[in-house]
């Protein structure tokens, strides 16, 4: 692996873990703001993490060797 693929894999990590903690943190304001709608902030939290690993590992597939 190169140089640029290990420098563009870990920004792809870092990127991914900054909006994951960023979603987390932000739903957990929301809750403590309307704790009657924390159903619905956790669902929408969790529908949003997922999407944002899910093209966390795209990003990491597409700068891997072949």
């Amino acid at each position: 692996m190169d140089i640029p693929r290990i420098v563009g894999a870990g920004l792809v990590v870092i990127g991914a873990g900054i909006g994951i903690g960023r979603i987390g943190g932000s739903a957990m304001d929301a809750i403590a703001r309307q704790p009657e709608a924390s159903g619905k902030i956790q669902t929408a939290m969790l529908i949003a993490a997922a999407l944002i690993e899910g093209i966390g590992f795209a990003a990491l597939f597409a700068v891997s060797e072949n």
